[in-house]
Formats: C-alpha cells, structure tokens, sequence
C-alpha cells in the first residue's frame, strides 16, 4: 500500500493530533515539542547518493565532498557510471563509496515509478543496491516519498526517545521498536518525526545536545 502522502504540514499536524488521542506519552511529547517539521525532501538519484556519501562522515566533511560532486557534475547515474573510480576518489570518496556510487549508478532505478509504488516495494527495491541498507531505503521513503505510515526502526536515535519517553529499561531493539511501532499505524511517520523532536528536547534537558 502507498497510503497518505506528507505534503504540507497540515498533514504532518493531522498526524501529530492522531497520535495524541491514541497514546497519552505521543500527547506528553508533543506538548514539549511544540508543531513538529515537514521534513519533505527532493526524491530521485542525488538524494541517495548524498545518503551514501554522509554514511560514517561528519556533516561538515559530507557537504564538502557533495559540493566537490556537484562541481564535478557528478550527481546523475550517467556521469557517476562514465566516471573511474579513481575519478571518484579524487572527489572525496572512499574506494567502498565510490563503488556504492557506481552501484546506484547503474541500478537503473526507475525514481518517477518508486513514487507510485507500494512501501515495501520502494523498500525492497532500495535495498537490493549494494551500499544502500534498510534504514537509508525506509528515510527515502518516509521523507523523499512522503510515505505517512513508515518507520524506522534501526535509529538509534528513535531507540534512545523510545526508552526515555516510555520509561523502558533499555533501548528496543530493531525488531521489538518495529513490533511496538505497529500501534502508531497509519501515522508512523509522524511517531518518528514526534520521537526525533522529542529526543532532542530531552538530551538538551541532560545537557548533551
């Protein structure tokens, strides 16, 4: 299923609502937060070659070695697969980045169908391209799509707001959060966008962020 699309943060707000009639600890959090982002983000090639290129790098060095990328005109599937590898490299990426790069490159992934196509279909189809894992294909969705009901489990993040916010013991793991997400359908995208303000607010709180 594609279910709701997240275009405006009307709907981001629908969701927000939602979620505080169905779980009093979503209406705790939000009360802290205040209106949660639209966190929209352009689909296609170029944003999960960003996602590829911001894996294990700080912010600062990602953005230095995508503003070497775009310079270079190396953001489209065709350029990256003309491209060598030492081309590549000479941009800032590693040896295992450039091939992930080429991977994508000649995946040929049709980005105008993932729109239309059900979740786990995007998500299946995202993960079958060497670099790309289940957490990048699942934020692809969830903010280049605009998919409501997707969530990510893997987030370490999520994990920790998780822990906090339903005073658990430890953090869940991937598979128990994905089980306890379940409850915060049709709007999970939306649970993510909550815990993610949510975690912020309360590592402020600790002094930490």
């Amino acid at each position: 299923m594609i279910g709701r699309i997240i275009e405006t943060e009307a709907c981001v707000a629908e969701g927000a609502a939602w979620l505080r009639r169905a779980e009093p600890r979503f209406a705790r959090a939000l009360d802290l937060t205040g209106p949660l982002p639209l966190r929209r983000r352009p689909d296609g090639f170029a944003q999960l070659l960003s996602a590829i290129v911001s894996q294990q790098v700080s912010v600062a060095s990602a953005r230095a070695i995508w503003a070497r990328l775009e310079a270079a005109g190396m953001v489209a599937p065709a350029p990256v697969l003309a491209a060598s590898e030492e081309e590549l490299r000479s941009l800032g990426l590693s040896r295992q980045k450039a091939s992930y790069a080429r991977a994508l490159a000649g995946a040929g992934i049709d980005f105008d169908a993932l729109r239309g196509a059900p979740t786990d279909d995007v998500i299946s189809t995202l993960v079958a391209v060497k670099g790309i894992g289940i957490w990048t294909a699942e934020i692809y969705a969830m903010f280049s799509l605009g998919r409501a009901d997707v969530f990510a489990p893997g987030d370490l993040a999520l994990q920790e707001a998780v822990r906090l916010l339903f005073d658990l013991p430890e953090r869940p793991r991937d598979k128990a959060l994905r089980t306890m997400a379940e409850a915060w359908s049709p709007w999970r995208s939306v649970a993510a966008r909550a815990l993610w303000a949510y975690y912020h607010v309360a590592k402020q709180r600790e002094g930490i962020a």
